[in-house]
């Protein structure tokens, strides 16, 4: 009983031994398996290692047998490939050798022969003064037919003078401008005025035998579609004795020329044409054809722009503002500056109302 109540009695000083006890176990538990797992982890790393510096080690021995393959090939192409430029070099200088010294054989026997460049050039010279002297020919030819053509141009103005100044020949009573008095013979071109009136007959026939070929039939017939007559009318007799008009008159009135008016003479579609024609004038002239002169050869000075130069000086494009405002300066000048302005009432009413005699 003694031993019961003594046992009882350190009954909690050996459950605390027994806890003591147990948590250092766990603690020493705790530190073993920290330990384990630290000579495990250390092994496997181990383990670990070395396999991938063996996979390494295999890797690098696959690639540089690969690479040696591939450099061996590459070498033997480029081995190859030399040996062929070379190959090619040396048949390009036999052949250059050997058209040098063709060329120059043919050279030296036909193209700088100084015998047949003697000859060639005997030849030309003869040839030369062959061509010279058919030049001068066709040239004095052309001389020759130029002068007449001039001369026939100088006739034929001076035939068309003396017959519109016909007027101013000599008569027996007045000599002419180009008849002075005071000289022991006229001017030349009093000759030709005195040929005038000849020339004018001339030219009168020939418009006459024109006219009459053409006025076959008598234009003052209503129809005209008449077959035309083989010979024409003959002549009028000469005036009978009476109030009766000039057989002249008479036969220009009986030939009277065709007079169309005005609405038959024109074309019908010409107000048409006139129209389709300003138009292509216009599709044409729509475009400027002015060639661009560049500013070197412009009939007119270049004008320098305002944004370059100015007697005020260089606008600094880009770098400030066009329209600077200094409010503060503003202020201190003008102390009675009002920055707000009353509303104007006519721009209030700006597309607000549509009556007439209102803005």
């Amino acid at each position: 009983m003694a031993t019961m109540i003594k046992l009882i009695a350190q009954k909690d000083e050996f459950v605390n031994q027994t806890y003591e006890l147990r948590n250092e176990a766990e603690v020493a538990r705790e530190r073993e398996f920290q330990a384990t797992v630290r000579v495990q982890a250390w092994f496997r790393g181990q383990r670990t290692r070395a396999y991938i510096k063996y996979l390494n080690e295999c890797a690098t021995e696959i690639q540089r047998r690969w690479r040696a393959f591939l450099g061996r090939r590459h070498f033997r192409e480029v081995v190859k490939q030399q040996v062929f430029i070379m190959k090619l070099n040396h048949y390009n200088a036999m052949a250059t050798k050997i058209q040098k010294t063709w060329r120059g054989f043919f050279t030296r026997k036909y193209i700088f022969n100084y015998y047949s460049r003697k000859r060639y050039l005997e030849g030309l010279k003869i040839k030369n003064e062959l061509i010279r002297s058919e030049l001068e020919d066709y040239a004095e030819q052309q001389e020759m037919m130029t002068q007449i053509k001039r001369e026939k141009m100088q006739k034929q103005r001076l035939d068309e003078f003396t017959k519109k100044n016909h007027f101013l020949v000599s008569t027996e009573v007045i000599p002419g401008v180009y008849n002075n008095p005071y000289k022991p013979y006229p001017e030349e071109i009093e000759f030709h005025l005195r040929g005038a009136k000849k020339l004018l007959v001339e030219e009168q026939k020939k418009k006459a035998k024109a006219k009459s070929e053409e006025n076959i039939f008598d234009p003052g017939c209503t129809r005209y579609d008449l077959p035309r007559l083989k010979e024409p009318l003959p002549p009028l007799a000469e005036r009978p004795q009476g109030p009766f008009r000039e057989p002249s008159d008479v036969q220009k009135q009986r030939y009277k020329p065709f007079q169309p008016s005005l609405r038959v003479s024109t074309n019908f579609y010409s107000l048409d044409e006139a129209r389709q024609l300003m138009r292509q004038e216009e599709w044409i002239n729509r475009i400027n054809d002015d060639i661009f002169l560049p500013a070197s050869k412009r009939p007119v000075h270049y004008e320098k722009l305002l944004h370059t130069t100015s007697k005020y000086g260089h606008l600094e494009y880009g770098t400030k503002y066009f329209r600077q405002e200094f409010p503060d300066q503003w202020l201190l000048q003008n102390k009675d500056f009002q920055s707000v302005v009353p509303p104007i009432p006519i721009f209030e009413k700006l597309n607000d109302t549509y009556s007439q005699g209102q803005v």
